[in-house]
C-alpha cells in the first residue's frame, strides 16, 4: 500500500505530462495544417479530418519526452514532432485504403476514404507525407544546425522508406494466408510500425543536440525495443481488445487472415514478450539515469494500454 501511494504523485505527474504534450501538438498541427490553397477545400478539409483533434500522439509525444529529458527546449521539438505525426496520419490513411487493409473505422471516426473518396484519402496520404518533410525543413529550431537538420531529414527518410514503414507494410501485404516465423514477425513489426516510432525517439535526441555516443545509442536500442512492443499489445488488443475504447473494429488481422504475433505464437506468449520488450528498454535507458523517468513510464504504458 505505501508503495502504491508514494507512486501515486509519480503517475499524475506522467500523466500531466503526457496530456500537455498532446495539447501543445494540437496546437502544432492546427498550424502546419492551415494551408494558402483555396483552390483546393476539399483536400485541405480531408487533411484535417484525419489529422486533427484524435489519436493517441505517441509519436511526437517520444519526441517531446526524450528531447526535454535532454535540456531541449519544447520550442525547438515542435517541428520534429508535428513531422512525425503528419507522417504517421499519412501511413493510416494508405493502410485504411481498400488496396491495403481496406479498414471502415479509424480513430472512432469514418476512415477518410469513406468520409471522403479513396480518390481523396490517396492524395491526403500524399499530402501529409510532403507536408511532413516540409514542416521538419523549413519551421523554427532555434539551436539546430543545418547539418543536423539535414541528419534529422535522413533519419525520418530512412524510417518510412522500403528499410522501415513502406517495406515493413510491403512485407505485411505479401504474408496474407501465409505462417511466419515468430522472427519473421518481428522483423515486419519492427519495420512497419518500430522504425517510426524508433525514428520519433531518435528526432528528439538529434534536437537536443546528441548525435553520437552511448547516450544515442541507449535510445537507439530505447526506440526499437518499444517499437515492437507497441505493435504486439496492437496484435493482443484486436484480439482481446474493447472496440468502443480502440475506435475500431476488433478481428481485423484475423479476418484478413494476417500474421500476428497473436495468431504465430499465442495470446499469453505474446503478452509476456511484450512485457520483455517493456523491461529490455527500460533497461537500454540505464545511461540516462533520472533524465529517462519519463520515458521509462511511457515504455509501461505502451505495454498495458487498452487502446
Amino acid at each position: 500500500m505505501d508503495a502504491q501511494v508514494s507512486d501515486a504523485p509519480r503517475a499524475a505527474a506522467f500523466a500531466a505530462r503526457v496530456l500537455a504534450c498532446k495539447a501543445r501538438i494540437e496546437g502544432v498541427l492546427e498550424r502546419a495544417l492551415t494551408l494558402p490553397d483555396p483552390g483546393t477545400p476539399r483536400l485541405r478539409q480531408a487533411m484535417r479530418y484525419s489529422v486533427l483533434g484524435a489519436g493517441k500522439r505517441l509519436r511526437p509525444t517520444l519526441v517531446y519526452l526524450t528531447g526535454e529529458s535532454l535540456g531541449a527546449p519544447l520550442a525547438r521539438l515542435d517541428a520534429p514532432a508535428a513531422a512525425v505525426e503528419l507522417i504517421h496520419v499519412y501511413s493510416l490513411v494508405h493502410d485504411d485504403l481498400p488496396a491495403m487493409d481496406d479498414d471502415d473505422l479509424r480513430r472512432g471516426r469514418p476512415t477518410c476514404h469513406r468520409a471522403y473518396d479513396e480518390a481523396t484519402a490517396i492524395l491526403v496520404g500524399d499530402a501529409l507525407q510532403a507536408l511532413g518533410f516540409a514542416v521538419l525543413a523549413s519551421e523554427p529550431m532555434d539551436g539546430v544546425s543545418a547539418a543536423v537538420r539535414l541528419e534529422m531529414l535522413r533519419v525520418l527518410a530512412r524510417a518510412i522508406g522500403t528499410g522501415g514503414m513502406a517495406g515493413g507494410q510491403a512485407v505485411d501485404l505479401a504474408a496474407v494466408g501465409q505462417t511466419l516465423s515468430i522472427a519473421a514477425v518481428e522483423n515486419m513489426h519492427r519495420r512497419k510500425t518500430g522504425a517510426l516510432i524508433q525514428c520519433s525517439v531518435l528526432l528528439g535526441a538529434l534536437a537536443a543536440g546528441v548525435s553520437g555516443g552511448g547516450e544515442l545509442a541507449a535510445l537507439q536500442h530505447f526506440g526499437a525495443e518499444i517499437g515492437l512492443a507497441f505493435q504486439i499489445q496492437d496484435d493482443i488488443l484486436d484480439v482481446a481488445g474493447d472496440p468502443a475504447l480502440l475506435g475500431k473494429s476488433t478481428g481485423a488481422d484475423a479476418a484478413h487472415a494476417k500474421p500476428t504475433y497473436p495468431s504465430t505464437a499465442g495470446l499469453a506468449a505474446s503478452r509476456v514478450r511484450a512485457g520483455e520488450l517493456r523491461d529490455a528498454s527500460i533497461a537500454a535507458l540505464e545511461p540516462l539515469g533520472e533524465r529517462a523517468a519519463a520515458l521509462a513510464e511511457l515504455a509501461s504504458f505502451i505495454v498495458s494500454r487498452a487502446s
